[in-house]
Parts: structure tokens; sequence; C-alpha cells
């Protein structure tokens, strides 16, 4: 459905049963990714939770009105919250979908009953780590101009952001497979404007390092060993910071345990959220 947030529509999906805690699950990469992956990952939650995906501005198949800040994104999430009705919501994301649901979680403190992470970073220090990944990898010989470009913020239009996603798309994997690369090349929707915003104005500015001790709710940082543009490092200073966090690393994935190891990754989220939320807990109403 088309839900008018801040001025401007999302594309928005509602899983599960009303009354239920609700879930808000924010998707990674802007301009490359959509609420296909959370809708994947947490729907199967569905049967407990009222999942909400979408979306984000500017991403996806939602209309695309700028500024496409942190600031404004988290003002979305607040939007969503408030449409949905719900007082206090479990917020997830992975990757740069993490990075926004810790914004939101400490520009909002008193609205966020816990917090999923997957695979992110409390900063932007794991794009030095990721570059010398990316360098070191035996597993594709890297064009390094196209690295370059979609690593900075620099894609010229559609084309190219899809043509520079291709080259780095095999990095993410624990086990590589060209086939399904092509396949999730093939899925994206590519808005380039939104991308290179996020890598030229946002990304230089991240930092949260500082604002993390001051998250109170429980929170679920996963991670998979093999992940190369968040590695567990970045995880593992997020749950260093975070008062009330726990760490669990996946062994057998790279960047997405949600699909290299769906079961386990799946058990251990449901397990965390049926213990610090209860999936018969009222989700209060606003």
């Amino acid at each position: 459905m088309r839900v008018t947030v801040n001025d401007n529509e999302l594309e928005v999906e509602l899983l599960g049963p009303e009354g239920a805690p609700v879930v808000i699950a924010c998707h990674g990469a802007p301009g490359l990714g959509s609420r296909a992956e959370p809708r994947a990952s947490f729907g199967r939650l569905a049967d407990s939770y009222r999942v909400l995906v979408y979306d984000a501005r500017g991403s996806g198949v939602s209309e695309g009105k700028g500024p496409f800040t942190h600031e404004q994104w988290a003002a979305d999430v607040e939007g969503l919250r408030e449409w949905v009705g719900a007082e206090r919501v479990v917020l997830a994301g992975g990757s740069y979908g993490g990075f926004m649901a810790m914004e939101y979680a400490v520009r909002h403190p008193d609205r966020v009953l816990a917090l999923v992470l997957r695979d992110t970073s409390p900063d932007n220090a794991n794009e030095d780590m990721a570059r010398a990944n990316a360098l070191a990898t035996q597993r594709v010989d890297l064009d390094l101009e196209k690295f370059g470009r979609i690593m900075d913020g620099r894609t010229r239009d559609d084309d190219d952001l899809k043509d520079c996603w291709r080259e780095i798309l095999p990095l993410y994997d624990h086990v590589y497979d060209p086939a399904k690369v092509e396949e999730k090349v093939e899925a994206t929707h590519y808005r380039y404007e939104t991308h290179n915003w996020a890598f030229t104005e946002n990304m230089p500015r991240y930092d949260l390092k500082d604002r993390l001790p001051s998250i109170t709710c429980p929170v679920l940082v996963t991670v998979g060993r093999d992940d190369w543009i968040t590695p567990v490092a970045c995880s593992e200073t997020i749950a260093r910071l975070v008062p009330h966090a726990r760490l669990v690393v996946f062994e057998e994935s790279g960047h997405s345990p949600q699909v290299e190891e769906a079961e386990a990754w799946t058990a251990c989220v449901r397990g965390f959220l049926d213990e610090v939320v209860g999936a018969g807990a009222p989700a209060g109403r606003g």
C-alpha cells in the first residue's frame, strides 16, 4: 500500500496479526535496497509479530523527495510508527538499515522496545575495513574504477549503479554463486541519486559511538563471520558500547546470515524477541 509520510509516499507492507507487538524493519543499501529483504527475513516472524516493512524514501518504488539524510529517514520511521498506531516498537535493520535503526533509537529512545541489528556498524570506520577486504579478495578480479565509484557515491546514472553493483556483489556471500549474483542484480531497483547522497553526504559524518551508551532497551547484534563490508569488529564495537546488547556471530555467513543460515538466524531473533518483548504482549496504542 502507499502511505504518505512527511509529504512523501512510501510503499509499505504490513504482515501479521493485529494487536501483536510491532516490528519495523529497515532495509539497507539506500538506492539499491527495498522492503524485499526485510519482508523475507522478518516475515518469518509474522505468525507472532506485526511486521511493517517499507521502501525508504528514494529507494525501491517509494517516492523520492529529498533530502536523503539520516534525520529525514529517522523522521520517516517515526511517521510510520505513528501511522501503524504503536506506542512503542521493535526496530530492526541490517547493514545501512542498522544505521537507521540505531539513529532512530538514539533520537526516540522512549519509542523503542528492542533493537535487532544485523551486519552493521556504529560509524564509518567500516569503510576502510571494507576497502582493505575487497582489495585482498581472491574471489574476483575487481574493476577498481567501478569499485571506487560505488563506494564513493560517484555513480553516473541508474545503469552505471547497476553495473557497479554487479561488480561488488560477489564479495557479499560466504559461498560465491555467480548465478545468484546475477539474479540479485536483476531484482534490484536502482536509484542512483539516493545512493550517491548516502555515500557522499551521510557517510562522511556518520558516527553514533558517543550516543550508543544512551540506548537502554535490549539489543541483539548479529553478524556473519565473513562479512566484508561491515566486519565482525564493527558489531563488537556496538555490543561493547550498548549497555544491554548481546552479540551472536554466524560462522558460515558473509553479510547475510538471515539468508545463508536462515533457520539458525531466525531462531536466534525469535528467541530474543520472545524473551525481551513477548509475542503475547500488546503493541501499545498511541
